[in-house]
């Protein structure tokens, strides 16, 4: 390569072929995501956020910051005569955080659905949380929903990922959930190789082995997230591909979410595009919902593989 070698993902407006860049505009606010930090109890192999039990680049999120986003969501929800949106809690680990069930509590009281991500092990199933959960099920009921990380339906290749015995613990975490009657879902990847009903088949034996009541075929109880590798070759999209590819920019994770980020050291949370891009700067847009309400420039690897051809989101919807 050379210096006159055009570079792929470089330009916000076009393409290293100098073709005219997909963007996706904002429609209404759907689903607001809190990233909750990125501590997490273990170190994934390929971690979508690289959190471990040391990265602290996005600190705690607190009770005080969410609620003063949780008025923003609400005023704008009325404004635009749309419902709430979903209150999504990511890390790192949620249950790390100190303030997880105040923040859970308050969103659901001010009539948000909320999810949480989170690998079921052993920062959920401290006496404590477990209480405050059962606690929080038992007034919300099926408003509150938990998504469990299970990247693979074997032992053997979630380990890989995770951690020598992170399956069992994680297991362990699931089936409490399920016999307390929690709204569940599974997070899974796609890093096996199999096609993806030769997966979906794999997980529905999973499933009913463990005795879990989920449908391994409904895309919204069983996600399949495909791999980041940001080493891999990924074309970009340009204004063309929508008909080309037959997508609809409305349907884009960009196009209904936001999420909300604390950087260590910073005054004050800021939103981010979408739950994939947290440290490029040019996904950065603004302190408050509002301001990052503007058209999203598909100007990163993640935006082609892993929403638009990819077809993921992190929704629920």
């Amino acid at each position: 390569m050379n210096d006159a070698t055009p570079i792929k993902f470089t330009h916000p407006d076009f393409t290293a072929k100098g073709e005219a860049r997909a963007s996706v505009s904002f429609r209404h606010l759907e689903t607001l995501w809190i990233n909750t930090g990125t501590l997490c109890n273990i170190e994934c192999v390929n971690c979508y956020i690289q959190s471990s039990p040391t990265e602290d680049r996005l600190v705690y999120f607190t009770a005080a910051d969410a609620a003063r986003l949780f008025d923003e969501a609400a005023s704008i929800a009325a404004e635009g005569g749309h419902p709430l949106p979903e209150i999504g809690f990511t890390g790192g680990e949620p249950f790390m955080n100190p303030d997880m069930l105040t923040m859970t509590e308050d969103a659901l009281a001010r009539g948000h659905e909320v999810l949480i991500l989170t690998n079921a092990m052993q920062p959920m199933m401290r006496p404590k949380v477990k209480r405050g959960l059962i606690s929080l099920r038992e007034r919300f009921g099926d408003a509150l929903k938990l998504r469990v990380s299970i990247d693979h339906h074997t032992e053997a290749l979630h380990d890989a990922e995770r951690g020598k015995g992170s399956f069992a613990k994680a297991i362990e975490g699931l089936r409490w959930l399920a016999a307390n009657g929690f709204a569940l879902a599974i997070a899974g990847r796609t890093i096996s190789g199999e096609t993806e009903a030769d997966e979906r088949a794999g997980y529905a034996v999973f499933l009913a082995r463990e005795g879990i009541a989920l449908d391994a075929d409904d895309p919204s109880a069983l996600l399949l997230f495909p791999e980041m590798d940001e080493r891999a070759e990924v074309p970009e999209i340009t204004t063309a591909c929508w008909d080309i590819l037959h997508k609809n920019p409305a349907d884009m994770m960009c196009a209904t979410s936001r999420m909300a980020v604390k950087r260590k050291g910073a005054a004050a949370p800021v939103l981010v595009a979408c739950t994939l891009l947290p440290d490029d700067p040019q996904f950065e847009m603004g302190q408050t919902i509002r301001e990052s309400l503007s058209p999203v420039k598909l100007n990163h690897p993640h935006c082609a593989k892993f929403c638009v051809l990819g077809g993921a989101s992190c929704s629920t919807g």
